[in-house]
């Protein structure tokens, strides 16, 4: 359960770039600046063919004059030849997936204005629309014979009926009808006020026609606000096999999956798993015997292991072969030969595919899975039938490139960012290990040096906390980090008590207890740094994101030592973010109840508990459409600054959900706001 975390007074929403005091001047000459993220492209989504010859996968990009992200399919040969676009332009291309036979491609576009399936023939490179939904198709899965494509797509409901209006007046105007909801989560992040209605499963002729519904009734059995479900086809082509939440308690048991078929002929399902907690990401084996899946026993933790286990076919014989390993399994998939199944998982912040045969026995095939512009993880991978492995690769000055291992050798296909990278020249990224003053405990962490670092000068340090707070950093390309280093600022981050990576038993040292003594866990770590002999100590600054945003505060709260704060999307008041949160069902995970219920603990570990001993001077910065963590939560805080007299300025941004950063030039004003409110504050010589 990882779950990343997320008018201004001072600040007009309609005038944010109007606020030139909190940009600082950027040499940007031989460093990486923040309008750096219009260069930077982004490999995700490799695809190897069947016959391990070719890899197509996805290129992300930012346009600098729509200020929007886009991606188009690429394809190269696994020698690392042939390098070439398939698709072009300002547009959303996304999950290509071979053909059973590798002769053509299918894959997702918003090329005619609204995402739609598309196949591509590869001898011709002909290209036919297949659908036209209203409701986008999502999650495509070729059929075993490549007759058929499986997706998601919403189906609407008519939502609660209340009562039946009267029709406006011939030639009247009026208002906007109201909308009504009865279900808990009836807003996401994201995705804004959820339409009525599920995500269900169909069919498509592969050349095109009306598609088919295979799975019925008001569940969610295509996905849910979370995002859509693959179907998994079985090797006979007979049957669809779906991770679904169908149980009548589904709103208040978020988690608790099942495995089902659904015959592709008439749409029965029979249930293949049963017990409390989630049964997700079902792949079968080629020879039609077992199906693994990945999953737990759900105990109401704040974190929970998730293992690899395996059932026979007709679901019997259940059993996990993740238990020795203590790490979370993600995207499980059979070797083509039936010897075991490949998979991902992180490791001491670092991402990795993993290999288990059914009997348990476990190797590490690749590590540095990982494409992206954050610390976070993030990476995929995809096997052909000759075993070569296609996957993501990055490293902490290379934001991610396609890789190939075959036979274990691995080779590095493409260099996306060589050129950007060999003129702006990235810090320097050193692993660091220090013992936590709590109790010893050995912490993880990594220090980013400004570009042309000399050890004999003093630097501001920036402590940058992660969300989540279940979430890890590793070894991987920041960008946001990158930036505040070639601005003159030394940057720490690491993975305090709480974090993943590192087993359940470090995760869960704050179960019923964040925020609290991860705080020990960051300020060792920035005890450890200065111990270095390079740092100001009258320059120390703190920030966060979403989870991060919270140990921000709640480090103002614990110690004067830091000259500046910035809060980011932060959660402040428990009771109300339950109430008001897209993911109201952590009461029972991250708390022992409802707030009603245990209100001293909501209050104890709530910010505003001890906010009046706040001194730092803090910005805090909420996406306007931000509802994972409400910007009402930023502004509650700010509030309690304002009345406290302490120096605090509210930055709302619009139409950004958590995380700001779905418009590039959003993303460039919370690095730079961030910088800029750190450099207004720094102590003078």
């Amino acid at each position: 359960m990882n779950l990343h975390w997320r008018a201004a007074l001072g600040i007009a929403a309609a005038s944010l770039f109007a606020f030139p005091a909190l940009i600082p001047a950027q040499d940007t000459s031989h460093k990486i600046t923040a309008m750096d993220e219009f260069q930077l492209q982004i490999a995700t989504d490799p695809q190897i063919s069947p016959d391990g010859k070719k890899i197509v996968y996805v290129r992300r990009f930012a346009d600098p004059m729509t200020d929007k992200r886009y991606a188009n399919l690429w394809i190269i040969n696994a020698d690392g030849s042939d390098h070439r676009p398939l698709t072009t332009g300002n547009r959303s291309d996304a999950s290509p997936r071979w053909s059973p036979d590798g002769t053509r491609i299918a894959y997702l576009s918003d090329a005619d204005g609204k995402q739609q399936i598309y196949v591509r023939w590869m001898d011709s490179g002909q290209t036919a629309r297949i659908t036209n939904l209203e409701e986008g198709p999502d999650a495509i899965a070729w059929s075993p014979d490549g007759k058929l494509l499986s997706f998601s797509s919403l189906v609407l409901g008519k939502g609660p009926h209340i009562a039946d209006l009267p029709a406006a007046p011939s030639g009247a105007k009026w208002a906007e009808p109201a909308i009504a909801y009865d279900r808990l989560v009836y807003r996401f992040n994201g995705t804004g006020y959820l339409k009525p209605g599920f995500m269900q499963v169909f069919v498509v002729s592969a050349e095109g026609g009306a598609p088919r519904q295979v799975t019925n009734g008001n569940f969610p059995n295509g996905g849910n606000e979370f995002g859509p479900t693959r179907a998994v086809w079985s090797p006979d082509g007979k049957f669809l096999l779906v991770s679904a939440n169908r149980h009548p308690e589904s709103d208040h048991e978020v988690f608790d999956t099942e495995v089902y078929e659904f015959s592709v002929s008439d749409g029965a399902l029979r249930a293949l798993t049963n017990r409390k907690g989630p049964d997700n990401a079902p792949s079968a084996s080629p020879s039609g015997k077992f199906i693994a899946y990945t999953g737990f026993d759900d105990r109401y933790q704040g974190h929970q292991t998730t293992k690899l286990y395996l059932m026979n076919r007709d679901g019997s014989g259940s059993r996990s072969i993740s238990d020795k390993l203590d790490r979370d399994i993600q995207s499980p998939e059979w070797a083509p030969d039936n010897s075991g199944i490949y998979f991902l998982y992180n490791d001491q912040g670092d991402t990795k595919i993993g290999f288990s045969s059914p009997d348990g026995n476990f190797k590490k095939i690749a590590d540095h899975v990982v494409s992206g512009t954050s610390a976070y993880g993030g990476g995929s991978f995809s096997i052909s039938r000759t075993g070569a492995i296609a996957f993501t690769y990055g490293r902490p000055d290379n934001p991610g490139d396609i890789a190939i291992s075959t036979s274990g050798a691995m080779k590095v296909l493409t260099s996306l960012n060589q050129e950007l990278l060999q003129q702006k020249v990235p810090g320097r990224v050193e692993e660091i290990w220090y013992e936590s003053s709590k109790d010893k405990r050995k912490i993880q962490g990594w220090i980013i040096q400004p570009p042309g670092f000399d050890p004999s000068k003093k630097y501001p340090l920036i402590l940058e906390i992660h969300g989540g707070p279940f979430g890890d950093y590793g070894d991987r390309f920041d960008f946001e980090k990158q930036v505040w280093a070639s601005l003159g600022y030394v940057v720490l981050y690491t993975n305090p008590r709480g974090s993943t990576s590192y087993g359940e038993e470090f995760a869960n040292l704050i179960h019923h207890t964040y925020p609290g003594d991860d705080f020990d866990d960051l300020n060792s770590g920035v005890d450890a740094v200065v111990a270095k002999g390079y740092i100001d100590t009258n320059n120390l600054f703190v920030t966060g994101g979403s989870g991060g945003g919270v140990l921000t505060a709640w480090t103002i709260e614990h110690t004067d030592r830091f000259r500046a704060a910035a809060a980011l999307y932060p959660v402040i008041n428990w009771y109300s973010f339950v109430l008001t949160s897209d993911i109201p069902w952590t009461a029972k995970y991250w708390f022992p109840g409802n707030p009603w219920d245990n209100t001293e603990q909501y209050m104890k570990r709530s910010l505003t508990d001890e906010v009046a001993k706040v001194k730092t001077p803090t910005l805090i910065m909420t996406g306007e459409a931000d509802y994972r963590t409400p910007i009402s939560e930023a502004e509650q805080f700010y509030a309690a600054l304002k009345l406290l007299n302490i120096e605090a300025v509210l930055v709302r941004v619009p139409e950004e959900p958590h995380g700001i950063s779905r418009r590039p030039s959003h993303h460039i004003t919370k690095m730079l706001y961030v910088a800029g409110w750190f450099d207004q504050h720094k102590s003078k010589p």
